[in-house]
């Protein structure tokens, strides 16, 4: 009897231990399944080959929020897909020429040129802030979104090229107005290029923690007017993938870009690690996630996470099949937790990429 019921407890234990392997086997697949596997832009190139894009891994679209419509969506939903739009936020391409009061001024006095094809606005021009609020609003109500990614959200400059763009800005009179409200510094009187040069040369600190906190606040009502619309959708960020001191710390000091502040609002950091576009080696993609990861201090288990975009389009030069295996892979380095190629176009109409694509996803 005894001898019977020490290997019935064998057994037992034998079952067990079966059973949690195999609960975490699940767990470890449903940790797999829910990793982003996204593609950036309008998926009609892969519909028009008859491409069932979960059939490739894909998990997720991101495009642009102007190209959705409820069709895009329904056809996504069949397919088992996330849907989330991209919001071009601090774009004031069209808006300035018809509104000049938002046009960003430099420490000259003058207003800025278009950054390579990029062209920004003042963030704290009130007619502007309000058009950009009703957009994203009318975007909420209308669509049952898993999420917004933020885009062009940093001062006028342009990060995506080799020799980046990096204009001091912005000093209209809202501007110098707020900064000296917000901070209690009366500035002294004089043309703009001389209060901004005041500014520069006695407060150069107060001045960029102040434009790092007007960014910031722009998601934080952003994320605000998010969850009270779709309580469940994620806040994306689109941003420059310079580490601290790049171009002498110029993603905070330029572009207002602080991680400590924005780590508060954003629930996924989205770096654009645009490798031949931005002049870098593909490994690069892989270090500067692993960094990102370390000073975001990412958890698996909670946010913010970090599912980088990557580049598949050939410009500069051609991005072969193996190199957008690499960067893809690089993608997914360290603690990420997906990962979303640039563009749909770029990888449909290349059968190479989106075999490497599907081999990558699957």
């Amino acid at each position: 009897m005894y001898a019977f019921m020490k290997t019935d407890f064998r057994y037992r234990l034998l079952f067990v231990a079966i059973g949690l392997i195999s609960l975490m086997s699940c767990e470890q697949r449903s940790a797999e399944i829910t990793k982003i596997r996204g593609i950036y832009g309008n998926p009609k190139p892969f519909w028009d080959k008859e491409l069932n894009l979960n059939n490739l891994g894909v998990n997720a679209i991101f495009m642009h929020s102007g190209s959705i419509n409820q069709d895009i969506i329904n056809k996504a939903r069949s397919e088992g897909l996330m849907v989330f739009a991209e919001f071009a936020t601090l774009n004031g391409k069209n808006y300035v020429d018809e509104h000049p009061e938002a046009w960003a001024i430099n420490e000259k006095g003058e207003k800025v040129q278009a950054a390579s094809w990029f062209m920004g606005v003042c963030p704290t021009d009130p007619g502007f802030r309000k058009y950009r609020f009703d957009q994203l609003r009318d975007l909420l109500l209308e669509y049952e979104l898993d999420g917004v990614w933020l885009d062009y959200v940093h001062w006028h400059a342009q990060f995506e090229e080799p020799e980046p763009i990096l204009p001091e800005t912005c000093f209209c009179d809202h501007c110098l107005n707020t900064f000296s409200e917000d901070s209690e510094i009366r500035l002294p009187d004089g043309t703009t290029s001389e209060r901004a040069q005041w500014i520069l040369n006695n407060y150069d600190d107060l001045w960029r923690d102040w434009r790092c906190k007007i960014i910031f606040n722009w998601t934080e009502e952003m994320k605000s007017l998010i969850k009270e619309i779709r309580p469940k959708a994620l806040l994306g960020l689109y941003h420059c993938p310079w580490d601290d001191q790049e171009f002498d710390g110029a993603r905070r000091r330029i572009l207002g870009l602080d991680f400590d502040l924005l780590k508060e609002t954003i629930d996924v950091f989205s770096p654009m690690v645009y490798h031949a576009r931005m002049g870098r080696k593909p490994d690069w993609v892989h270090e500067n996630i692993i960094w990102l990861c370390n000073r975001l201090d990412i958890k698996n288990d909670s946010y913010p996470k970090v599912w980088p975009i990557v580049q598949a389009y050939n410009d500069p030069g051609i991005i072969s099949s193996e190199e957008f295996e690499t960067v893809l892979r690089h993608g997914l380095s360290g603690r990420s937790s997906g990962v979303m190629m640039f563009t749909t176009y770029a990888v449909a109409e290349d059968e190479g990429k989106t075999a490497v694509m599907k081999k990558v996803y699957k």
